[in-house]
Formats: C-alpha cells, sequence, structure tokens
C-alpha cells in the first residue's frame, strides 16, 4: 500500500520546546497513568487490523502500545528528538515512526483506516488545518480518534498546568468537554464515542466520523 505522496513545501514550525521536552517526556506522563491506561485499552480495540497513522506521537507511547494488534503503523511527530526517543527499544515490526507536520501531511488521500492524535490539538495553533488533513488522509468511513485534555474551569488555578507554562509548553486553547465536542463537530466531525478521564489534567477521549 501506497502512504506517500510528492513532498510539499513544509511550514517553518518551532519545535525547540519539544525537542528539549523529548528525553523527559515518558517521565512526566507517569503522573498521568491512568489516563495512559485507559487510552491504550480502548485505542487497542479501534484500531485491529486496521491501517493506522498517529500524529503528534511524541516518544511513541501509544504507539508502543497498540500497534501490534495493527495491519500497519505510521507514527509521526514533527521534533526530530521526539522521533529519536521513540526509534529506541523494542518495536513491533509493523510499527515505524517518521517526522512529519500534522498541518502539512506527504501521505496520499484515503490512505489510512484510522488516525490518531492525542493531545495535541489544544497546543496547535490552528487545529481546523489539521483536521482538514486528517479527513483527507482517512479513507471514506474512516475513524479519527482524538483524544484531548480539557479544562474543568476551576476556582483555582490547575498547577500541573502552571509547570507546563513554566516549561514552554504553552496551550493554545483551553477547551470544556462541552467546547471541545463542539469544536470537533463544528469541523465536520460526529462523536460517535467519547468519555471525560479525570487526572492532573482531565482528558476527553473522542473517536470520530466524518458526518
Amino acid at each position: 500500500m501506497r502512504f506517500q505522496r510528492q513532498p510539499t513545501k513544509r511550514r517553518n514550525m518551532k519545535k525547540t520546546i519539544w525537542d528539549r521536552f523529548a528525553p523527559v517526556y515518558s517521565l512526566a506522563m507517569k503522573s498521568q497513568k491512568n489516563i495512559y491506561d485507559y487510552m491504550y485499552e480502548h485505542i487497542r480495540a479501534a484500531v485491529a487490523g486496521k491501517t493506522v497513522l498517529e500524529l503528534a506521537t511524541g516518544p511513541g507511547l501509544i504507539a508502543k502500545h497498540v500497534a501490534d494488534v495493527t495491519e500497519r503503523m505510521i507514527a509521526t511527530d514533527f521534533s526530530p528528538d521526539m522521533i529519536k526517543q521513540a526509534q529506541k527499544g523494542g518495536n513491533p515490526e509493523n510499527l515505524s515512526f517518521e517526522i512529519a507536520d500534522a498541518s502539512d501531511l506527504r501521505y496520499e488521500d484515503k490512505s489510512f483506516d484510522v488516525v490518531i492524535i492525542a493531545n495535541a490539538l489544544h497546543i496547535i495553533p490552528n487545529p481546523q488545518k489539521v483536521l482538514s488533513e486528517i479527513d483527507r488522509v482517512l479513507k471514506s468511513g474512516g475513524i479519527l480518534i482524538a483524544p484531548n485534555y480539557i479544562e474543568r474551569k476551576l476556582a483555582t488555578p490547575n498547577l500541573w498546568q502552571k509547570l507546563l507554562d513554566s516549561l514552554g509548553v504553552k496551550f493554545e486553547h483551553q477547551w470544556t468537554a462541552q467546547e471541545y465536542s463542539a469544536f470537533l463537530e463544528s469541523n465536520g466531525w460526529e462523536i460517535t464515542s467519547s468519555e471525560v478521564v479525570p487526572g492532573r489534567i482531565d482528558l476527553m477521549y473522542a473517536e470520530c466520523s466524518k458526518k
């Protein structure tokens, strides 16, 4: 199966913070173990036997836990150092890691059964463009799996988010569960399954199909 299309001009994206964060990302996410365990279980069920693209894979935490049940999986990130971290260790033979810009993908139209983008849309300045690219590379009837951190709108600031801010990890969008659902739906996606999973920063797990 062909996944590549002719290269296009890449948008100049800032990678500095994510390259610096790459060596410690997996350690930092241990505080969200219950959230990641939830995602591993539900994503494995959704991707079994399918061709899968993951965007913003980071050090490959999700990909390493689900790729073995897929037909084939490509996991991507725009940070070269994140991809270097992801490539370490023993990975399933049907899993490959690649550098890619989620807003300007080089894959051909209708290449994948499933696209995963977890905990990334809220830090992307133009997530609408990313969703458009996802729609393009998904096969007809394909699945978008888009778990994302959400806001509780607490009276007191979230200390974990304040720590991320101090490290330079900026939330471009701060959605509640209702606002995130509305964002996906306004961009042409129907949420077929969703659940809010509590954590240091709560997660809304969402599986979607194109309307």
